[in-house]
């Protein structure tokens, strides 16, 4: 089996995305059939990076069945050097073409990095630890904006930050110039269900 292309894998995620917001979901039982192949080898078609929350399951909000998704989750979907060796791994070992950096409507995370930039309050200290990985994307931001509309923006930013600091690591820059790579940033709407890929 080869790897899909990033084109093709982003076109299934908006399909299945559709189908999950219009209730439409097809997330297949799972056969016996299914776990022994793969139990021999996985070969995702997609890597998500999304965040903890346990309102945005990648392969129900995708719309995807077993095997079909390597997903990566850690709060405010930021990175660390596990998780970017986790992602190296997706590429390099599973050839997966597309990457997506999945972040969602009302992120506790990056509602907290907001606090402490703009209120500077504390947290615990290894929550204060992932925090220091989103406050950087959080410059420029107004924090004289009504609170929801702050937290929009700012979950937006964190994502767009996510996608530029994966997009410069040197591996990357090999894939893009080398492959059809293709990096996409989008958000995860809570009430509508629908992900909103996001421009560059």
């Amino acid at each position: 089996m080869h790897p899909v292309s990033a084109t093709a894998a982003l076109k299934r995620l908006k399909e299945g995305n559709a189908r999950f917001a219009r209730g439409r979901a097809r997330f297949p039982t799972v056969q016996k059939e299914i776990l022994a192949t793969l139990a021999k080898k996985q070969q995702p078609f997609a890597t998500i990076l999304g965040c903890s929350d346990s309102r945005v399951p990648p392969e129900l909000v995708f719309d995807c069945g077993f095997g079909e998704l390597f997903v990566v989750r850690v709060a405010g979907n930021v990175l660390g050097r596990a998780i970017l060796g986790t992602i190296q791994y997706a590429a390099s070992h599973l050839h997966t073409q597309l990457f997506i950096v999945l972040g969602h409507e009302g992120c506790g995370a990056v509602k907290a990095a907001l606090a402490t930039k703009f209120e500077g309050a504390a947290h615990k200290s290894r929550i204060q630890v992932l925090l220091r990985n989103i406050v950087p994307a959080l410059k420029g931001l107004d924090p004289r904006q009504p609170a929801e509309t702050l937290l929009r923006a700012a979950v937006e930013a964190n994502v767009r930050h996510t996608v530029r600091m994966l997009l410069d690591t040197p591996e990357a820059r090999v894939r893009a110039a080398t492959t059809d790579m293709q990096l996409v940033g989008a958000v995860y709407e809570l009430e509508s269900g629908r992900v909103r890929f996001l421009e560059n």
